[in-house]
């Protein structure tokens, strides 16, 4: 049964592992990585086997579904399992505080609010209504956004900062990224809720890895294992050192030396995305934005191929105006003012 269980976690491992780096690949760095590996595997798995992997991830990944929601709920379920079942229990044997142990519940609570939040609202979904009102919420800067712009699938205007979602076949006003874990587009109007998931979840993963490591450190302390010698394959006695005390923890707690190691992993994962979220907040961008101003950047380099009779342009971020404004500006969409003042 422990086998399973350590299957079935290094299953999900592998599963974030990937999706996160699907969902963080949006440069051409990355793609051309994907190429690559896509080619290589294309001598080795047969045609059909080929058809098949293209559309169960167009399915995965180009469709709107409810697959990655199911992941992630099942994967919270079977993490806060095995740390009721197992950590919760030990910790009180060895009367840890309740309220540091009743901490990451706390954080499970606010954060499935705020996953639903992010899974049920409406992006800024741009329509024959509101069409007019979104032209006036941002300037373009006829670079990356130009005037008199029309979406070719939508047939609607498209204001500053818009974007077309293949998968939602929408235009989202202030469109980030269309995101398979909540299985809805990040706009103008929900990006305040993402942010706050986002927030959560690394918070709630690296608080159960801070109780998990105290829990085994304690113990360690409290058996004072560590002042223990053991006998070498030679037959020499030696003092315990770090790799042999991971080693025999792993044996005597095997689930709950991998849940640790798992949310390490994921508290890093999480992490680096929410840094990489928050500066984007901070600079107001947008992940589309970002990839676009990148992809700007490089047809200024030495390599990249362009006509000769071609003008570089250079983008600038018309849209930042402080630390303050632009956090203001997430948390109180720009609409909402529009939206009083009509009213």
């Amino acid at each position: 049964m422990d086998f399973l269980v350590l299957f079935l976690f290094y299953l999900a491992l592998v599963l974030i592992g990937v999706v996160t780096i699907c969902i963080c690949s949006k440069t051409h760095y990355l793609k051309g990585l994907v190429r690559g590996g896509a080619q290589i595997i294309s001598y080795i798995i047969p045609e059909c086997l080929q058809r098949a992997m293209l559309k169960l991830l167009h399915y995965l990944f180009h469709t709107r579904n409810h697959t990655f929601i199911l992941l992630h709920l099942i994967l919270q379920g079977m993490v806060y399992s095995e740390y009721t079942w197992e950590i919760f229990d030990y910790c009180q044997e060895l009367e840890f505080s309740l309220h540091y142990l009743l901490l990451p519940y706390l954080l499970l609570i606010v954060n499935l609010v705020f996953f639903m939040l992010s899974c049920v609202s409406n992006p800024g979904t741009i329509t024959k209504a509101n069409e007019l009102l979104f032209l006036q919420v941002y300037e373009f800067d006829e670079v990356m956004f130009s005037k008199n712009m029309k979406c070719s699938s939508c047939n609607l205007r498209k204001p500053a900062r818009s974007k077309h979602c293949s998968v939602c076949n929408r235009c989202v006003h202030r469109f980030d990224h269309h995101c398979v874990w909540v299985n809805n587009c990040i706009g103008a109007w929900n990006a305040r809720y993402f942010l706050l998931y986002l927030l959560t979840l690394t918070a709630s993963a690296a608080t159960m890895a801070v109780v998990s490591t105290v829990f085994l450190v304690q113990l360690v302390v409290v058996s004072d294992l560590y002042l223990e010698t053991y006998v070498d394959d030679l037959g020499h006695f030696q003092v315990i050192d770090i790799v042999f005390l991971i080693q025999y923890l792993f044996l005597t707690f095997p689930r709950i030396v991998f849940m640790l190691g798992f949310v390490i992993m994921l508290s890093f994962l999480l992490g680096g995305y929410l840094c990489f979220t928050l500066y984007l907040a901070a600079t107001n961008q947008t992940t589309n934005e970002w990839y676009r101003g990148d992809r700007a950047w490089c047809q200024h380099c030495p390599h990249m191929a362009r006509p000769p009779s071609a003008e570089p342009q250079v983008h600038r971020n018309i849209h930042s105006h402080g630390l303050w404004s632009n956090l203001r500006e997430i948390f109180l969409p720009a609409t909402a003012h529009y939206e009083r003042k009509k009213i």
